[in-house]
């Protein structure tokens, strides 16, 4: 007889053989010795969790005239001919060849006939999501009300897709994903049976390499046989999935922690040429990393998990402060995004690693950072000391301005003395687009935003506030001068803001700064000034007219109206002079 792969061999025969899915194999044995079950089941999951094998043992269960608390005995002739798939009443339809209307009327015409052998007609239909909509809008009626002894069993692992009608008129399992400890110990029982030696560690490198999937499992642990003529090693575990070693994991890990950035960039290297993938060395450092935060807190958790910790590994884990691990999982995740949509899969590992590499290396020269954040920090508010003292005296000599000459027109009364050119054109065309529900997302993110920036650019950011936004840009007040001139020349400031706000509420924006003296004045003119317009800040014509009447007739008040309708109340500050 030809050889027979592993995951068919092994196939599960009765309801006990599932591995990990109690809860669904409890409900359906119950079912069935109580002889309460329903005419059409819905089975969804993850690939390889069991979902095909479940149905066909329901089958041989709902047959089987020797059936006992719900299990087939599989030694009747019903449930031979259903296990080597030759019962004509157990239909298996594969929705992704099947998945026409044709084939659904079709269906729907032979279901029409009493089973010939059986006592019930089952229809098994893998894959279900992969139907047209006509298909299922054809399978609905027949689905609600099929005639007698029919049962329906539908198997998919994308069940979003499937419409809501149709989950609605059946009875819903959810298959999990298997965990590695269960995983396991079935391929330890399959070796055990088949008295094949392994090493120990071998399974928890395939069951881990699995990802939750048995069939996935035992497809991994045949090759891994075949590569190892006949036994089971740990090398060739590794081989077969593309992992890495412990050493590898260990030996990286550790340069990065030691700031050695060359020889962490030969580790990879070598590790590449050694024909790993770069999306698999992404993904076990992942998985390594997490270890390590499941040791410091859970070590006997992981123990059962891994099955063995090196020394080194365990040396690591007390080393490394909780934070940087958490920095290396961040920076990790989003190598593995990127990787995802390039070609050149090395390029972005060798940055991954230099940038994990410089973090802990820049740990050694903690002092010296602090120091100069410290510098920097007094530096701000010897600056700020001085902004308030030219403040008072120019508030006074504004004062004494003010009495001597009572000509002068009110904007050019309040316009604020400044050194700073103020970016006029840039706001105004934020204004012309600005809405009160952009400058609202800005203002729910803007706490989280400045977690994002480095303790200076936070410090600046601290004396600013988002005053109005659009779908194009946003304007960030400051309330000194002196900070929004030094913010306005710090490019890498604008470019970790613009990216933080594109990563928070999905837009790019271009981020414009103002003192916040000044963007009072502006805003005034522009509402003063602004034409009539449709698009403008999401007004229509009709609006916009009786904006300009009201100008006219009041001024100061429409000024006012405008500001709390573009702004709202909580930005807008009125005062009665």
């Amino acid at each position: 007889m030809a050889y027979q792969a592993l995951y068919r061999v092994w196939r599960s025969q009765r309801f006990s053989d599932l591995v990990g899915q109690q809860m669904v194999t409890q409900t359906l044995k119950n079912a069935l010795s109580q002889h309460k079950t329903s005419h059409a089941y819905l089975f969804t999951g993850p690939r390889g969790t069991g979902k095909t094998s479940a149905a066909k043992i329901f089958a041989k269960a709902i047959n089987c005239p020797n059936q006992k608390d719900g299990e087939p005995c599989n030694d009747c002739d019903i449930c031979r001919e259903i296990t080597e798939g030759r019962l004509n009443d157990v239909i298996e339809i594969d929705a992704a060849s099947n998945n026409g209307v044709d084939e659904i009327r079709d269906l729907r015409e032979k279901v029409k006939y009493a089973p010939t052998q059986a006592t019930y007609k089952v229809y098994i239909i893998d894959e279900v999501h992969m139907l047209s909509t006509g298909a299922f809008n054809a399978l609905l009626k027949t689905l609600e009300e099929p005639p007698k002894n029919v049962l329906f069993i539908l198997a998919t692992t994308e069940p979003h897709k499937i419409p809501a009608t149709i989950i609605s008129r059946t009875q819903r399992f959810d298959f999990k994903r298997i965990t590695a400890e269960d995983i396991v110990e079935h391929l330890r029982h399959i070796l055990s049976e088949m008295s094949i030696n392994f090493q120990e560690q071998s399974l928890y490198i395939i069951a881990r390499a699995a990802e939750g999937g048995m069939r996935d499992a035992l497809s991994l642990l045949d090759q891994a046989l075949s590569f190892s003529d006949g036994e089971l090693t740990d090398q060739a575990a590794l081989q077969v999935t593309g992992s890495l070693t412990t050493e590898m994991m260990d030996r990286y890990v550790s340069l990065c922690a030691q700031g050695s950035v060359d020889e962490a960039l030969q580790a990879v290297q070598a590790i590449l040429s050694e024909g790993k993938e770069s999306s698999r060395f992404i993904e076990d450092m992942l998985f390594y990393c997490r270890d390590l935060l499941i040791y410091q807190q859970a070590p006997q958790l992981l123990l059962t998990e891994r099955g063995f910790l090196s020394e080194k590994f365990k040396t690591l884990s007390q080393a490394l402060p909780a934070e940087k691990i958490y920095r290396y999982i961040d920076l990790l995740s989003d190598t593995q995004r990127q990787l995802k949509m390039s070609t050149h899969t090395a390029i972005y590992l060798e940055v991954a690693t230099v940038k994990l590499a410089s973090d802990s290396g820049s740990e050694k020269n903690m002092e010296a950072h602090s120091s100069v954040s410290t510098q920097e920090i007094t530096e701000l508010q010897e600056q700020l000391s001085a902004l308030k003292n030219e403040m008072k005296q120019w508030q006074a000599a504004n004062a004494n301005a003010e009495g001597k000459s009572q000509t002068a027109s009110a904007p050019v009364q309040n316009r604020p003395v400044t050194q700073y050119r103020l970016p006029k054109e840039q706001v105004y065309q934020i204004l012309h687009e600005a809405t009160r529900e952009y400058l609202r997302m800005t203002q729910d993110v803007w706490e989280e935003l400045l977690q994002f920036l480095s303790v200076t650019h936070r410090a600046m950011l601290k004396a600013s506030q988002p005053v109005a936004a659009s779908g194009k840009g946003v304007v960030i007040a400051f309330d000194y001068e002196i900070i929004c001139q030094r913010a306005d020349d710090d490019m890498e400031l604008k470019t970790v803001i613009a990216s933080g706000i594109q990563r928070l509420i999905q837009l790019e924006l271009n981020v414009v700064f103002v003192p916040k003296d000044s963007w009072s004045v502006l805003r005034r003119e522009f509402l003063q000034s602004n034409p009539v317009d449709e698009q403008a800040s999401g007004q229509t014509a009709t609006e916009m007219r009786e904006d300009a009447a009201l100008l006219q007739e009041d001024p100061e008040k429409q000024v006012v109206d405008k500001a709390l309708e573009l702004f709202g109340s909580d930005v807008v500050e009125i005062v009665n002079e």
